[in-house]
């Protein structure tokens, strides 16, 4: 039942493959990356693999294995391994199917015409390290793999959260006035309450008499009336 396994990091017993068995007769995807592998003579019988990872590991040779156990292979990654020549890629002759090939960071690259050698060892193949024989790059089977989907979404989504900050804002300020109107209408209608009732405090001054109003500010103040002084010196 299982298509794709994926042992990366795991380590290896004496750099040999082991707990892989037939019994994986389904697998259509495996990976081995950095796995202190040496050699891939324990691979079984795999008749379905399509792509065999098996980069960053110190595989020097031994590929003959490959056309045994995995017939039908399309992609292999051989990155960051022990090649070193060109024939040690030749048993891949025997893979019909195979397409695509990665051999960055092996030793094998830094040989002169190292592109032209491999493409002619192996015709099938269309990418040799990402490209083809006219350096035309592989294209990407899923652009949204490589988080470029996502990115737009991202950008297409924080322009919307500007637009509703700045609808949240101007609604803000909108109730903001709103209260400050409210505000003003209630001082106002304060003030002119205020004004009103002094307005009648004084109108109920000027309708006692002025003697009255006289007298009471003289009681209040404590003062004596003139008119009583001088009786007093006549006695």
């Amino acid at each position: 039942q299982v298509k794709e396994l994926v042992l990366d990091n795991c380590r290896s017993d004496d750099g040999k493959i082991v707990g892989l068995s037939s019994d994986f007769e389904n697998l259509e995807f495996l990976s081995m990356i950095n796995i202190n592998l040496l050699s891939v003579s324990n691979l079984p019988k795999l008749n379905k693999l399509r792509k065999l990872e098996l980069s960053d590991n110190r595989i020097s040779g031994g590929l003959e294995v490959l056309a045994e156990r995995t017939p039908n292979l399309t992609h292999l990654n051989l990155s960051g391994n022990k090649i070193k020549d060109i024939n040690t890629l030749e048993p891949l002759k025997k893979l019909p199917n195979l397409h695509s090939l990665d051999l960055f960071n092996c030793e094998v690259t830094m040989l002169i015409n190292y592109r032209e050698s491999v493409f002619t060892l192996l015709p099938q193949l269309t990418y040799l390290d990402g490209f083809d024989a006219d350096d035309q790059e592989a294209p990407d089977s899923d652009p949204e793999a490589d988080g470029d989907g996502l990115e737009d979404e991202y950008e297409n989504g924080e322009d919307d959260l500007d637009e509703e900050v700045i609808d949240d804002e101007e609604d803000e300020d909108d109730d903001l006035e709103g209260e400050e109107e409210e505000d003003g209408v209630d001082d106002e209608e304060e003030d002119e309450e205020e004004d009103g009732e002094d307005d009648e405090e004084d109108e109920a001054d000027d309708d006692l008499p002025r003697g009255e109003k006289r007298k009471r500010n003289v009681e209040d103040e404590g003062e004596e009336d003139p008119e009583d002084e001088e009786d007093d010196e006549d006695d």
